[in-house]
């Protein structure tokens, strides 16, 4: 039994969920998302809540029954709320900037890195060494932020790279000196 397909998804005043038989489109103040639904899931909406239900009981269909419910749940939060991920900076003379639509990032390598902003995120740089990536997609939220992060990752001996905001980097220890 999910536990997680069996929570309702509440919905706030200010969002729009359509059900169709293929098709679950979310519409809020921030935007609108869509997602395909899986077969065997069904959706009932009532009293501002939205209950996913399955049609059997294989082990697939409960995986499922659950990831819609999440899905759902994401698809809500996002165009009430949005999502952010921030990502910080460590190294002597590594830093952003965001210039138009390009984040430029320079990494200790011998270029800078240009970085388009992905279609529905917005990055932002608060100072040289901190940058915020917004959206209402939870997944491309996350997914450009790992792409920024995999430019330069943390090193494992010094720790300089870039990682996420409150990430813990274990550190390795150097050579010994005799």
């Amino acid at each position: 039994m999910s536990r997680i397909g069996n929570k309702a998804v509440s919905v706030p005043a200010k969002v729009v969920v359509t059900l169709g038989e293929e098709v679950v489109a979310v519409k809020g103040p921030k935007g609108e998302l869509s997602m395909a639904v899986v077969d065997g899931v069904s959706f009932e909406q009532a009293d501002g809540k939205v209950q996913v239900n399955r049609l059997g009981d294989s082990p697939r269909l409960r995986a499922n029954h659950g990831l819609m419910r999440a899905l759902l749940a994401n698809m809500v939060t996002g165009v009430s709320v949005g999502f952010e991920k921030k990502l910080e900076i460590i190294g002597v003379g590594y830093k952003a900037d965001v210039a138009g639509s390009k984040l430029t990032l320079n990494l200790g390598y011998s270029h800078p890195i240009e970085y388009p902003f992905p279609e529905g995120i917005q990055l932002a740089t608060e100072g040289p060494t901190k940058i915020t990536v917004r959206g209402i997609d939870k997944e491309r939220v996350g997914q450009a932020a790992a792409e920024i992060r995999g430019f330069r990752s943390p090193d494992s001996y010094k720790g300089k790279g870039v990682r996420y905001a409150g990430e813990h980097i274990r550190l390795k220890a150097g050579k010994s000196g005799q």
